[in-house]
């Protein structure tokens, strides 16, 4: 049988790259292959090592300048590239030779682009007086949050919510949705 690999790409705390190392931990078709940051202290190394997660770190050079990445990737035989908090940018040379997915913590096109990310982002939602946000799972593209849109989830935001009120409701759609559609890409049931 023909196990699918996924590369988690993660640059923080790594939560949602736990819950996918645990949501396809007893899976015999699907396996978390690798955690990548660029971050050496990034909490997610840590998280995916304690789950027998094979890690890599490395440098802007690295990513952008050589072929040392996609090297790695293609020698992993890599099925999908996952980003969980992942902040850089993906050059071509991955876009071209992966699918790559990432998720967003607001509907986009609203509020994406470079630097909206974490409490920025429902920051923005708050101060945009928005009555509902949630994620979005998307194709990666050669720009920050528009590549085409494969899932989207909504919660509530209230008048009386702070940022952190809404991080807590979009990290929850994050948690139940993000595994079970990359799930369905690497099954094809999402083309």
């Amino acid at each position: 049988m023909n196990v699918k690999k996924i590369a988690l790409f993660a640059s923080g705390s790594g939560t949602n790259a736990q819950n996918i190392i645990q949501y396809f931990a007893e899976n015999e078709k699907i396996n978390v292959d690798s955690l990548w940051s660029n971050k050496p202290d990034a909490f997610a190394l840590r998280r995916a090592t304690a789950a027998g997660i094979d890690t890599f770190v490395f440098n802007w050079q690295q990513f952008y300048e050589s072929t040392d990445v996609l090297d790695k990737l293609n020698e992993r035989k890599i099925d999908l590239i996952v980003l969980a908090g992942f902040l850089w940018l993906v050059p071509d040379s991955l876009i071209d030779a992966f699918r790559i997915v990432n998720i967003h913590p607001a509907l986009l096109p609203k509020f994406g682009g470079k630097g909206m990310y974490g409490l920025r982002v429902h920051r923005a939602v708050i101060e945009n007086q928005e009555t509902e946000s949630g994620i979005s799972i998307h194709f990666v593209n050669r720009n920050y949050d528009e590549g085409e849109l494969i899932f989207q989830a909504k919660c509530t935001v209230l008048p009386a919510d702070e940022p952190e009120d809404v991080a807590k409701k979009v990290h929850e759609l994050e948690y139940k949705y993000y595994p079970a559609v990359i799930e369905q890409l690497l099954l094809g049931k999402i083309k």
